[in-house]
């Protein structure tokens, strides 16, 4: 019998109510121990862990590696693992290794492993495929079944095959691991959401609040006051919910918990989902007491078409970096003129391909107000200049080049002829390994999805 099979026979009960341990708001940065040891003493009836997103940006996808430290990420998986099998409840992963890839799911299966054979664990393993195959996409696009989230750029057919791409699965896809007596269900990249809300909907809880429970939980206790990454309960009953931080110090209040639904959405009242929209209209926060808070209202339409967020990330080439910085009055003033002329210098005399990409902090670096003129120059500015090129010596050797004609370049006003800008750092150009960006952020109008996430089963 399963780990489910045990859990569905206790929870026959339509009132019975249903505790979901979320562990970690992204897996592999170090789980708060004594949190998580207070939400294993409540006994939870599954235990859920996030452990990537594409908020890294497109590194980790496209070069198949973590973001996160081997040694911490082994440390968290053995938390979660033990603590699971000790109470035999079941343990859901989603978006394994950061981006959830199959470079990054065999790396956190074989992490899994490894643990399991140290600890003298055995339990029935499923892993669950994310990777899209670039054929199937670009037969997509093709057809007029890809559609941009948000002002992408239309990626060409040979930027689609050239990509690694990953598709986002749902519920369905942890309802078929499951299915399967999985006690361990370890997937590539998947919504947040389904990894809560997947046990839940094969008990039969009501599918909103089995979404919005899992909307708030999956990120720990973001969304109390104060906010932290402790371990956070959820408490499922069919006709809401009710949330509390496993550290006593961390409280889930109406406000706190009403003002996450901002989090990561565009609309407050709306989230977007692969088997349907989540309505959040008429949700009521009510506090238990100065640490808990019970939500309910929610409503759920079930989509009426499927479509499957697709991500995809392209080698661009190798990166260098150059930082400098400057107090000099004239010299900031001027910026704009004097990096584009050192940039036509530079390309005079290194006559190589590159691309450069200067980014100015302290105006414009962040965000480009081009709607506001500041009333006065900055005291000082941070100048990074990107330069991307083939190989990491012509990046190196652009920069170097350009470094050396910023530093004396004659600009309108100049009192000194050096010592106008300043390099925190020596060498100051530095190697930032390959450059990927994301060709691929679109949803993908699909008639199925088990083809699209395969499950693979194994007894350890």
């Amino acid at each position: 019998m399963s780990a489910l099979d045990r859990l569905r026979a206790r929870h026959r009960s339509p009132t019975a109510p249903l505790l979901a341990l979320s562990a970690s708001g992204q897996l592999g940065y170090g789980i708060p121990e004594p949190a998580f040891t207070a939400g294993l003493a409540r006994r939870p009836d599954f235990i859920g862990c996030d452990m990537g997103s594409v908020d890294p940006g497109p590194y980790y996808l496209g070069a198949g590696r973590m973001a996160t430290n081997p040694e911490v990420t082994r440390r968290d998986l053995r938390l979660v693992l033990t603590g699971a099998r000790r109470l035999d409840v079941p343990l859901l992963l989603g978006t394994a290794g950061t981006a959830g890839a199959e470079p990054h799911l065999a790396a956190t299966l074989a992490m899994i492993r490894d643990i399991a054979a140290a600890e003298g664990l055995h339990f029935r393993l499923a892993s669950i495929r994310a990777d899209i195959p670039p054929a199937v996409v670009a037969t997509a696009q093709a057809e007029g079944r890809l559609h941009p989230l948000g002002p992408c750029p239309t990626p060409t057919g040979d930027e689609i095959m050239r990509s690694r791409i990953v598709g986002q699965m749902g519920v369905e896809a942890f309802s078929r691991a499951l299915a399967t007596g999985a006690d361990v269900v370890i997937a590539g990249r998947a919504c947040d959401t389904a990894v809560f809300a997947a046990i839940p909907h094969l008990l039969g809880y009501p599918m909103a609040l089995a979404m919005h429970m899992a909307k708030i939980i999956e990120c720990t206790s973001i969304c109390c006051v104060p906010g932290g990454r402790d371990a956070m309960l959820g408490e499922l009953n069919h006709d809401g919910f009710v949330l509390e931080s496993m550290n006593p110090v961390r409280h889930a209040t109406p406000t706190s918990v009403a003002a996450h639904s901002l989090y990561e959405q565009s609309d407050p009242f709306g989230v977007a989902e692969p088997e349907g929209l989540l309505r959040l209209d008429h949700v009521q926060y009510t506090a238990l007491d100065a640490h808990r808070t019970r939500v309910s209202g929610a409503t759920w339409q079930p989509a009426t078409a499927l479509r499957v967020k697709i991500e995809g990330a392209l080698w661009e080439g190798e990166r260098a970096v150059l930082l400098a910085g400057s107090a000099d009055p004239g010299f900031i003033a001027a910026i704009d003129e004097i990096l584009a002329a050192v940039e036509v210098t530079a390309r005079r005399l290194f006559p190589h391909e590159f691309r450069l990409f200067p980014r100015i902090y302290g105006r414009h670096g962040v965000s480009l107000w081009s709607d506001v003129t500041p009333d006065a120059p900055p005291r000082e500015i941070c100048v990074v200049v990107e330069c991307v090129a083939q190989q990491s010596d012509i990046a190196i050797g652009a920069l170097t080049v350009f470094k050396q004609y910023l530093l004396h370049h004659g600009f309108r006003g100049r009192l000194s002829t050096a010592g106008n800008v300043a390099f925190p750092l020596t060498p100051p150009e530095l190697s930032a390994g390959a450059a990927y960006r994301f060709s691929l952020y679109h949803l993908m109008e699909v008639t199925d999805t088990a083809g699209l996430f395969p499950v693979a089963v194994e007894n350890l």
